[in-house]
């Protein structure tokens, strides 16, 4: 008999089976001589119930549309938090919108909220920002809850022990009207990752070694908990980073363990329990993670004393090299990989054998829900302090919050990104999906803090690297890809 995962606990905990179905599952299991507990039938259709839906101006309408026609109220609005962030402009809000259609989605999403009484950060109000930076920042996320969003970054959640992923907008409507959601049980992994960081080594460089590890294919049809040494030594930042890109491994969600340092980042937060409501709610999250011997359907360990600055070279986050290597040979590659390699290189322009630290850039941008946080923020300014952008460099800071906007102004953080040369904007999802006025231009490249580099991504055309805000930071210097640790040093 083996233990529980962390994410068979929160999965157990939320199933509404109905009772004909219950009863008809405990005949099936006593007459296989099976327990509860032994049962792992993975894909299983089950209905599960929704302790946070966030939700934003971009995957909404439809969904209260639907609920309309068919004149179903929303079930739990107090479970509800909207934000405007997909379609928002960076700069000059106090000007008319100039794109008429995320003016139009900015508003139909006001008047949704106002007519089903949900919570929404507007425009001008300091906690609006990136959906999955707000929903941590203001204490709504908090181990063991189930969360969904219609965006595939959710999984950004998990790295409080929450069970988070995205849905679409059809599943969007059905939460709003009945705050349950029927999902496939999915199978585990775990990722270990042991040793340490070196000095200039990040979160985004251990989920991107983790990528390049598995492939962006290596987690369908798995929930990741990630788990080791190196991940308990994470911030929460750190670990928000990694569970966000769980996705772009293809994972259905990604999960790390509650502990102290969870509790501390969560403690006195406006949404969090207070008093002893707050100590009876720690007692609970503490008893969260994984037994000891509790088995997962796959496992992975990697040494992170091993793992250095990683940038990708093509369009999917797993075509990625560390810092000091070479863009590849496609025919050097697996035969499964060849002809995704070779149409990359053709679309990024980019030759075999070229030094990674030979290719310049266009543009930085640093931000996304990935790499928007008050943390990133300080990594990336402590590199720039006191130097210039390269001539020819057009670089952007786009907190992923107000609240992290405020926090870097106060801390004179916006002032050494200005002084360097950054343009300093307000807060939104910006240039990391193209769905706004923060775009590349055709044949621009860029290096991005954010999670996606498909073809595209940011703009028609346009070359996306992915990298760490320090490596983003010390490119914007050079005008081409360096080892931030040389820079440190």
């Amino acid at each position: 008999m083996s233990g529980k995962t962390l994410f068979e606990r929160i999965w157990d905990a939320h199933v509404v089976p109905s009772p004909a179905q219950d009863a008809a599952r405990h005949r099936a299991l006593a007459d296989a001589g099976m327990a509860d507990h032994e049962e792992l039938i993975h894909g299983r259709q089950e209905m599960l119930y929704i302790d946070l839906h966030l939700i934003h101006e971009v995957t909404s309408p439809q969904a209260f549309e639907g609920l309309r026609q068919a004149g179903h109220p929303v079930r739990r609005p107090d479970l509800t938090l909207a934000t405007v962030d997909h379609n928002v402009p960076t700069i000059d809000r106090d000007l008319p919108n100039p794109d008429p259609l995320s003016a139009r989605q900015i508003e139909v999403l006001r008047e949704n909220t106002r007519e089903f009484g949900i919570t929404l950060f507007d425009i001008h109000d300091p906690r609006q920002g990136i959906v999955h930076i707000i929903g941590p920042e203001q204490g709504y996320t908090q181990p063991g809850m189930t969360i969904v969003c219609g965006d595939s970054h959710t999984s950004t959640h998990g790295a409080f022990g929450a069970l988070a992923f995205g849905i679409g907008t059809s599943e969007v409507e059905h939460v709003l009207a009945t705050q349950t959601l029927r999902q496939s049980r999915p199978k585990t992994m775990s990722v270990e990752v042991n040793g340490e960081l070196g000095p200039g080594v990040t979160a985004k460089d251990v989920i991107l070694a983790i990528i390049n590890e598995i492939g962006v294919r290596g987690g369908i049809g798995h929930v990741i908990e990630y788990r080791g040494q190196v991940i308990e030594n994470l911030t929460m930042e750190g670990r928000m980073t990694i569970c966000n890109m769980s996705i772009e491994a293809g994972a259905r969600a990604g999960l790390v363990a509650p502990d102290e340092t969870t509790f501390l980042y969560m403690k006195g937060r406006p949404q969090m329990p207070k008093g002893e409501d707050w100590e009876r709610a720690v007692d609970a999250w503490r008893k969260l993670p994984s037994d000891s011997d509790a088995r997962f359907d796959r496992e992975v360990r990697l040494d992170g004393s091993d793992i250095i600055p990683f940038v990708t070279w093509g369009t999917n986050p797993a075509q990625s090299v560390t810092v000091d290597g070479h863009v590849p040979e496609p025919d050097q590659l697996a035969a499964e990989h060849r002809e995704a390699a070779t149409r990359a290189l053709a679309y990024m322009a980019l030759e075999p054998g070229t030094a990674i630290r030979d290719i310049t850039i266009d543009r930085v941008f640093l931000g996304s829900c990935t790499n928007g946080r008050i943390e990133d923020l300080r990594a990336a300014a402590k590199v720039v302090q006191g130097k210039k952008i390269a001539e020819g460099v057009h670089a952007m800071v786009v907190p992923g919050s107000g609240l992290v906007k405020l926090q870097a102004e106060d801390e004179g953080l916006a002032d050494i990104f200005t002084e360097a040369g950054f343009e300093w904007r307000d807060a939104g999802c910006s240039m990391c999906l193209g769905m706004n006025p923060d775009i590349l231009a055709p044949g621009e490249r860029a290096a991005s803090t954010s999670n996606r580099n498909f073809e595209g991504r940011q703009g028609p055309g346009g070359r996306t690297h992915l990298v760490s805000p320090e490596m983003a930071a010390a490119a914007a210097i050079a005008g081409h890809f360096v080892d931030v640790r040389e820079v440190l040093d």
